[in-house]
């Protein structure tokens, strides 16, 4: 096991180095910008996707059924949770496991919430262009 963990603590620093070497635009003039937009677009979709979590989590909280998950009605009040925010980064990146699915007015939320996913990188795009 602790090979395992060993592993995956490499793994992680290697992505890391990697991804912050991709970032890195200290060195070339003018690239700054870039970066600034980036970490916005990181920020705008955590928001997002805490926002519409907590969206889910009230619904079901209230007894709406909103996703079809045998786990938001019987888990404790931080797994319940913790499966909504789930549900709502795999909708926002549509990456769509399927493991949960919305129900009822919870269709409609989470298209609206796979549209944003959607439209946002574009936006973010077009607002970097616009920036040069």
């Amino acid at each position: 096991m602790a090979m395992t963990w060993g592993l995956v603590g490499v793994i992680v620093v290697v992505l890391y180095g990697s991804i912050k070497h991709f970032l890195d635009f200290s060195e070339r003039k003018g690239q700054r910008i870039i970066v600034e937009h980036f970490y916005s677009l990181l920020l705008v979709y955590v928001i997002v996707m805490l926002a519409f979590g907590m969206i889910y989590f009230i619904f079901a909280s209230q007894g709406m059924p909103i996703l079809m998950d045998e786990l938001l009605q019987h888990d404790s009040v931080i797994d319940r949770l913790a499966h909504s925010i789930y549900f709502s980064g795999v909708t926002l990146l549509t990456v769509g496991y399927g493991d949960i699915t919305p129900i009822g007015i919870g269709r409609v939320i989470a298209l609206v919430e796979a549209l944003i996913g959607y439209v946002l990188p574009a936006a973010f795009f077009v607002q970097l262009m616009q920036d040069k």
